[in-house]
């Protein structure tokens, strides 16, 4: 019995601890976590999802998609690419200071501009190159490429961050990749008719895909006349047998609103990335 006083109490620190290490520690960092501020610019990240998308979450959760798929973009870090964006009133001092910095690039001409004059080197390396052409007159950037086997892939263009799942609940990581991780599916595969495609027909959109078909999601039923019902599924030829159509349910429906949901596509102070920017179209002649 005078035991039993310090065997409570070292129990009670025990549980104490745990609960205040994985519960009370992550409520307070992540409990009262809000949108956040897209990099470069004022707009809020994430949106609140649309409410199909929000149903289509728990049609997700239902049917146990996290058991084969993760939502989680790993990043093992980050390199600088240096872009020349403008030569300025001294060009001879521009191309001296980019024969220093780089003595392969063999200077600018202005209809090269953008021109890239590093690539894949540290931020503290192109911090000390831009400096230079920035001291000889001209203009530089400097743009963030995330790098990492799940960004080489395809599967998204940053690190998955706490912001990513604000308005998730419960919140889908998953741990195994049976199939490709899907934190940016909603970019990749960015139309419904193709989601419901991959649903029902998994090999009919990704012909080595090992997903199981998700039909019980899906009405088959024959056509009336020749032509399809407004909410058929475009099949490709030999999916379904002729003369009948696929409608998709309200749960697939939704289902795909959450999939077309998933993107991380814009930079954060915490995930930084130069996006992508199309070069602008010519102008046209008369």
């Amino acid at each position: 019995m005078k035991t039993s006083l310090p065997i409570f109490l070292a129990v009670f620190v025990a549980l104490g601890a745990s609960f205040g290490g994985f519960v009370a520690g992550s409520v307070s960092q992540l409990g009262t976590a809000k949108q956040a501020i897209v990099l470069n610019s004022t707009e809020i990240y994430p949106v609140q999802r649309t409410g199909h998308a929000t149903l289509g979450l728990q049609v997700y959760r239902a049917n146990g998609c996290a058991v084969c798929h993760t939502e989680q973009v790993r990043q093992d870090g980050m390199t600088c690419d240096l872009v020349l964006m403008g030569g300025g009133k001294n060009t001879a001092a521009v191309n001296k200071a980019l024969a220093e910095i780089n003595p392969g690039n063999g200077g600018f001409t202005t209809n090269e501009l953008p021109k890239t004059i590093l690539r894949g080197v540290t931020k503290e390396v192109a911090d000390v190159a831009a400096d230079k052409i920035t001291t000889a007159g001209g203009k530089a950037e400097i743009h963030i490429n995330a790098i990492g086997s799940d960004i080489s892939r395809g599967w998204g263009v940053r690190r998955s961050v706490a912001a990513d799942y604000l308005w998730d609940y419960p919140v889908q990581l998953g741990n195994l990749r049976a199939g490709p991780d899907l934190a940016d599916i909603g970019a990749r595969m960015a139309d419904e008719a193709t989601q419901l495609r991959h649903l029902y027909a998994p090999s009919a959109v990704a012909p080595k895909s090992a997903m199981p078909p998700f039909r019980y999601l899906f009405e088959t039923r024959k056509m009336i006349g020749n032509v399809p019902s407004p909410d058929a599924v475009a099949m490709p030829q030999g999916v379904v047998a002729a003369g009948y159509e696929v409608i998709p349910s309200e749960d697939a429906k939704n289902l795909a609103a959450y999939l077309l949901s998933l993107r991380i596509e814009v930079p954060l102070y915490e995930a930084p990335f130069t996006p992508a920017v199309s070069a602008p179209a010519p102008a046209e002649t008369k």
